[in-house]
């Protein structure tokens, strides 16, 4: 999948490599859907689209100084996108026989080096965050989003209305978001939400 560049990419990624916010969020609300609809049918999890998507977008503004120096964004973008899906299928399906076709297709574009110390910080700090979770927004939190368990199955094996659930996880949810946004980057916490709200 090809994905078409900006009409305006060049200044912007010039604009971007300064630190100018503007033009991120600019380049990053121009890339996001293309990009999220590419992985979601690769991965077919919105939870982990919205995590490969945002740690794709976290790289580009950390790497912010070398944009100037891609020669082609857009295919930049698609393979560092293709290369974060296929780290990510590897951890999940270790290596089954349905990832392991899609691997072989994956792997015929050029690695693009990658640096993990700001997912794992990130990681680290939603880590902390449900750890501080009272205990009943922690139960709902988890199995919600490392189980997959849809709210009414939550209810069921919680003894709680479906209604409660959803007040557990909004309230979690903000939590998380509150002490993520207090320690990291703007422009990162912005990814973040964006991708939340947006796919």
């Amino acid at each position: 999948m090809a994905i078409s560049p900006l009409s305006n990419e060049t200044e912007l990624l010039l604009k971007i490599s300064k630190g100018d916010k503007r033009g991120f969020t600019i380049l990053f609300e121009g890339y996001y859907k293309s990009l999220a609809s590419y992985v979601f049918k690769l991965t077919e999890s919105m939870e982990l689209t919205e995590e490969i998507v945002q740690d794709v977008f976290i790289k580009v503004w950390v790497k912010r100084e070398t944009l100037p120096e891609i020669r082609s964004f857009s295919n930049y973008l698609f393979i560092l996108s293709k290369n974060k899906t296929l780290n990510h299928l590897r951890k999940q399906a270790r290596y089954s026989a349905h990832f392991q076709s899609l691997e072989k297709e994956l792997e015929t574009d050029v690695r693009i080096e990658e640096e993990n110390d700001l997912y794992e910080d990130f990681r680290l700090l939603i880590d902390n965050a449900i750890e501080r979770l009272p205990l009943q927004q922690k139960r709902v939190y988890q199995l919600s989003r490392f189980e997959r368990l849809k709210y009414k199955e939550i209810a069921l094996q919680l003894n709680l209305s479906v209604e409660t659930v959803k007040k557990h996880m909004y309230l979690a949810t903000k939590t998380i978001k509150e002490h993520v946004y207090n320690h990291m980057d703007e422009v990162v916490t912005y990814i973040l939400l964006f991708a939340i709200i947006s796919f």
